[in-house]
Formats: structure tokens, C-alpha cells, sequence
């Protein structure tokens, strides 16, 4: 049974619960809630699949503040949980600052970059301009008008590695294609904004816009409601979220941090350091097909972009990092 921790201000405690092991691993979620139904939800999944298949239990806790985010890796490390797995880029740097101190203690980062790891830390990435490279195929393949949109969160390098992957798969598919991409802001609220994510999908819209993807935690929330009150298509991010409308999100950009969270649990103290990246060839990211978008998938659209899945994972195709020059080639942001 999972184990319910919150940390609301500096006075907070983390308590166990009497009797609970040592050992058991924590997960310390990004703003925007465990429940975004995206990014952060999926950990939680990988997470409670943990749990259901080993009758484990974990800590976890729901951050309200940029500042919680040392106190709580520390408090989890006090408590004697191990491995300490982490959700989004913005951990990298406490995780950097509080390892040290705590060299028992495995510390997971998913999505961070350190220039120099300790010996204790394993960082995780994907390669996400890979998975969106095949929903900007499909976006293509499914657009009437010739314009698509992207809407990504925090206006950082690792989402506009997203929509740079996106850009080139659609041009792939179709040279002359026009792509409206707009940031929801600057700041760690952009990852919570569904009303935000409402309004830069009707402006997209209204710029002729009639598949809008949306790699922006839950913040597309709004991006996928608006597109199906408005009668377009969307595309969801990091969990499947085709479910959320039926018939109107055409797909999900795959990224298997539930995967990764439950791997790294299912290693507990054993688990690996250095640095991890899963692509397509590890099945880290993919685009989802179900019974929800399958009568929007043609038989035609699914062998292109398996044939492109393929040639990227032969070195076929090349997508183009985002990360490379601080560009890209196929989008200006």
C-alpha cells in the first residue's frame, strides 16, 4: 500500500509509518501534481504497478513550492528511503547539491542533466524528438488545412527538443507544411495552465491550425479539451492520453517514465548510476495506438510511420537533436 507523505512549508515532518522497512524507495513529484495526466501521472503508474506486482510500498510527496525540492530529498534520505527517484530537470541541481551528503542513499533524476554525476546518482533521459518525430508524421498525414500547432510548457531546450522532432517529422511528411508553435510561459507555472493551454490552441486555430500537439504537462489538458470543443485533432504527451477524448486526440507521444520508475524500483538499492537514455530502440518512447484513436490511424499512416520508426532506430533517418546547436533546423521558436 502506498504511503501518503505531504510536505506543506519548512516545518513539515516526514514521519514512517511504525514498522515500515528501511528501504523502501520514495518519489518526489514535480509541480503540477502526480495527477497532471501526463508526465508526472505516468511516474505515479510506473510507481503503483511496483507496488501491485511486489506488495511493496513507497513514499511520496507532492512539492507546492520551488523550495521544497532540497528539503524534501533530504527528509526522504533521513528516513532511510532508497532509491530517491525524482520527476523533471529542475531536481538535477538539488539532487547534485544533496548527494554528497548522503552517499548510501541512490538518487534518481528523470529528465536532468549534470555536467559532472556522483558516484550515487543515476540520471535518466529520453530521446523525445525520436517519439515526436512520428506524431509530427502523423499530424501531417492527418491535417486538411496544411498547418499544425504545437503548444509546449516552460519554454526550455528540452521542450523545444520536442517540437523541434515534431517539425521535422511532419516536413518529412510534407515540405510545405506551416507550424505554429507558441510556449505557455517561463516559469514552472507553464506546466499547470490548462486555461493558458486553452487560449494558444484557439489562437492556433484561428491561424488555421487543425492538429495542435501539446508537450506542456497539464497544461495540455486545456490543449485536448479545446481541440475537441473546437472540432480538431491533438496530440497528447508523456502518458497515453487518447482516452481523455475519443475520436479527437489522434495519438500520444509516448515517453516511458513509468517504465523508468518502475525499473528503478524494481532495482531498489541496486539500481544503476551514470546515465541512462531510452529512444526508440529501447522502447522509451513511441507514439500510442488503442481503441480509442484507431479508426483515426489508417492502415497507410501506421506503415509509414513504422517503416520511419525503423529506418530512425537503423540510422535510416536522422532526427535531428534540438540539443546539437541550440536549434533547429526545421522550426524557429
Amino acid at each position: 500500500m502506498t504511503l501518503m507523505k505531504s510536505l506543506l512549508g519548512a516545518a513539515a515532518s516526514l514521519a514512517l509509518t511504525a514498522g515500515a522497512a528501511l528501504a523502501e524507495p520514495a518519489l518526489i513529484f514535480d509541480l503540477g501534481g502526480k495527477f497532471d495526466k501526463s508526465f508526472n501521472e505516468a511516474a505515479f503508474n510506473g510507481a503503483e504497478r511496483w507496488a501491485k506486482e511486489t506488495g511493496g510500498s513507497f513514499l511520496e510527496v507532492e512539492l507546492q513550492s520551488e523550495a521544497q525540492r532540497e528539503q524534501a530529498l533530504r527528509r526522504f534520505a533521513e528516513a532511510g528511503a532508497n532509491p530517491v527517484i525524482t520527476t523533471g530537470f529542475a531536481f538535477a541541481d538539488p539532487v547534485n547539491a544533496v548527494a554528497g551528503d548522503y552517499p548510501d542513499t541512490k538518487f534518481v533524476n528523470i529528465d536532468g542533466w549534470l555536467p559532472e554525476i556522483p558516484e550515487n546518482v543515476l540520471l535518466i533521459s529520453f530521446q523525445e524528438h525520436q517519439g515526436s518525430y512520428l506524431v509530427g508524421m502523423l499530424a501531417a498525414m492527418a491535417s486538411k488545412t496544411g498547418t499544425i500547432g504545437f503548444v509546449g510548457g516552460m519554454d526550455i531546450p528540452l521542450i523545444r527538443h520536442f517540437g523541434c522532432g515534431y517539425a521535422q517529422g511532419a516536413k518529412a511528411v510534407n515540405p510545405d507544411i506551416k507550424i505554429v508553435a507558441n510556449m505557455t510561459g517561463t516559469t514552472p507555472a507553464a506546466w499547470n495552465d490548462p486555461v493558458k493551454g486553452s487560449e494558444l490552441t484557439k489562437a492556433q486555430i484561428s491561424q488555421g491550425a487543425d492538429v495542435v500537439y501539446a508537450a506542456a504537462g497539464g497544461t495540455g489538458v486545456g490543449v485536448l479539451q479545446t481541440a475537441a470543443d473546437e472540432g480538431i485533432y491533438s496530440i497528447g504527451v508523456d502518458s497515453n492520453q487518447n482516452y481523455l477524448h475519443p475520436g479527437s486526440v489522434l495519438t500520444s507521444m509516448l515517453k516511458r517514465v513509468d517504465v523508468a520508475v518502475y525499473e528503478t524500483m524494481k532495482s531498489g538499492t541496486d539500481v544503476g548510476t551514470g546515465s541512462e537514455v531510452l529512444g526508440l530502440a529501447e522502447d522509451g518512447v513511441g507514439y500510442a495506438l488503442d481503441e480509442n484513436n484507431e479508426k483515426l490511424i489508417t492502415p497507410e499512416m501506421k506503415e509509414k510511420v513504422d517503416q520511419a520508426r525503423q529506418d530512425i532506430i537503423d540510422g535510416k533517418i536522422n532526427v535531428v537533436s534540438y540539443y546539437e546547436n541550440d536549434s533547429c533546423p526545421a522550426l524557429s521558436f
